[in-house]
C-alpha cells in the first residue's frame, strides 16, 4: 500500500464521507458526523482536514485532553496548517493551562504574522491573566490584521471582559454592532 500524502485533499469517494459529516456537524447532529468520520479508511482519518473536523466535535463535549492531542498531532504532521497551533493553545486554555496557551501559541506568531486570530487568541489570553497592557496591544495588533473579525469574534467573548471597557472606548462603540 502507498504512503497517503497528507498535504494533499482527500480523493473521492473518500472525501464524501468527510463533507457529509461536516454537513452533520453544521445541522447539530455530532452523532452522525462522527459515523461519517468513522467510514473513512484508517490512512485518512489523520487527514489535516478529518483532524480538524474531529477536533471540532471534540470540542463540542468538551474533551480537550483529546482536543489537545489532536492537535498537536495536527501540528506534528502538517506545521504549515495554522488551526492546529490555534487550536492546540485553546484546548490549552480551556484546560486551566493560559500561560502554556500562550507560550505555545507565540511559536506560531513568526510562522503565521497575517492571521488575525493569533494576536487575538493571545489578548484572550493575557487578558485572563490580568496582563492588560499585554491584552490592549495583542488586541491592536488583531485589529489591524481584520478589524472586522476581530470586532465579530469579540463581540461575546467573555475571555476579553478585562478588557471590555477599553475595547468599547477604543473603537467608539462599535464593538458592540453587528458587522
Amino acid at each position: 500500500m502507498t504512503a497517503i500524502n497528507l498535504r494533499l485533499p482527500i480523493p473521492p469517494p473518500h472525501f464524501h464521507y468527510l463533507l457529509a459529516a461536516q454537513g452533520w456537524m453544521e445541522l447539530g447532529d455530532d452523532q452522525s458526523a462522527w459515523e461519517e468520520l468513522n467510514k473513512l479508511p484508517e490512512g485518512y482519518r489523520w487527514h489535516p482536514d478529518a483532524a480538524e473536523l474531529r477536533w471540532h466535535l471534540n470540542s463540542r463535549k468538551g474533551d480537550w485532553e483529546e482536543c489537545f492531542r489532536i492537535s498537536q498531532r495536527m501540528i506534528d504532521e502538517t506545521p504549515e496548517r495554522v488551526n492546529g497551533w490555534i487550536h492546540r493553545s485553546f484546548a490549552l486554555h480551556e484546560l486551566r493551562r493560559t500561560q502554556d496557551a500562550l507560550d505555545q501559541l507565540l511559536q506560531a506568531l513568526d510562522r503565521f504574522p497575517k492571521i488575525w486570530t493569533i494576536p487575538y487568541n493571545l489578548a484572550c489570553y493575557c487578558a485572563q491573566m490580568g496582563r492588560l497592557e499585554d491584552a490592549k496591544q495583542w488586541f491592536g495588533r488583531a485589529l489591524v490584521l481584520d478589524q472586522e473579525s476581530t470586532l465579530a469574534a469579540a463581540k461575546d467573548d467573555s475571555d476579553l471582559e478585562p478588557i471590555r471597557q477599553w475595547i468599547v472606548a477604543m473603537t467608539g462603540g462599535s464593538e458592540k454592532c453587528d458587522p
